[in-house]
């Protein structure tokens, strides 16, 4: 199945991240470029690095002129993960291109790598639960209570792998069709915020 597939690409991308924890650290992809491996090792990259530069720019001393530096690359990790989950989308495409979908087939309310982009995702939040409910200078009652939301969070990885894993097979057999939609982001598109363009003149 093919979360069994992603989830441990997410786990290793993250577990690379965290050996120097540093969001200027370059990416090592150990897969071959020509494999969804590689695609799904480097979107989990770019949501790892994006949740440590959300945790920067929480700091309530940064700097700022520093926060606003870091507001442009977090807006730059936006487009670049969107672009990430369609192209893994485009791979779907691909991959399922000669089935002809039922008369009766219907479309999902999200595609597979909006469900797999939450999977991803959700590694992260695992990751780090995890580092809180066995953090051993935080007190008893703070690492019960991260202990819970942490079955939680497994209980909703075991879920979510399901429902992507029949999402996929119920495309493959015809019963689910898809589409690859554009995100169409307009608030860092020059032509398209009133901000920029208006700036422009």
């Amino acid at each position: 199945m093919f979360s069994g597939i992603a989830y441990p690409i997410f786990e290793q991308s993250i577990n690379d991240y965290h050996q120097y924890d540093s969001v200027d650290q370059p990416i090592n992809n150990p897969f071959g470029k020509d494999k969804i491996e590689h695609l799904l090792y480097a979107k989990n990259w770019v949501d790892t690095v994006q949740w440590h530069f959300e945790d920067i720019i929480r700091n309530p001393d940064i700097d700022p002129v520093a926060a606003l530096t870091l507001k442009r690359k977090i807006d730059a990790s936006n487009q670049e993960r969107t672009d990430m989950v369609e192209y893994i989308d485009s791979y779907f495409l691909q991959q399922y291109s000669n089935v002809t979908p039922n008369e009766n087939a219907t479309i999902n309310s999200e595609s597979p790598a909006w469900a797999i982009d939450r999977l991803s995702i959700l590694a992260l939040k695992i990751y780090h639960m995890n580092e809180e409910a066995t953090r051993e200078d935080a007190s008893a009652e703070h690492r019960l209570k991260c202990t819970e939301k942490l079955n939680i969070l497994l209980e909703q990885k075991k879920d979510l792998s399901t429902a992507i894993d029949t999402l996929l097979t119920d495309i493959e057999a015809g019963t689910k069709f898809m589409k690859v939609y554009k995100q169409m982001k307009m608030y860092n598109d020059n032509e398209l915020n009133p901000v920029l363009y208006q700036n422009k003149k």
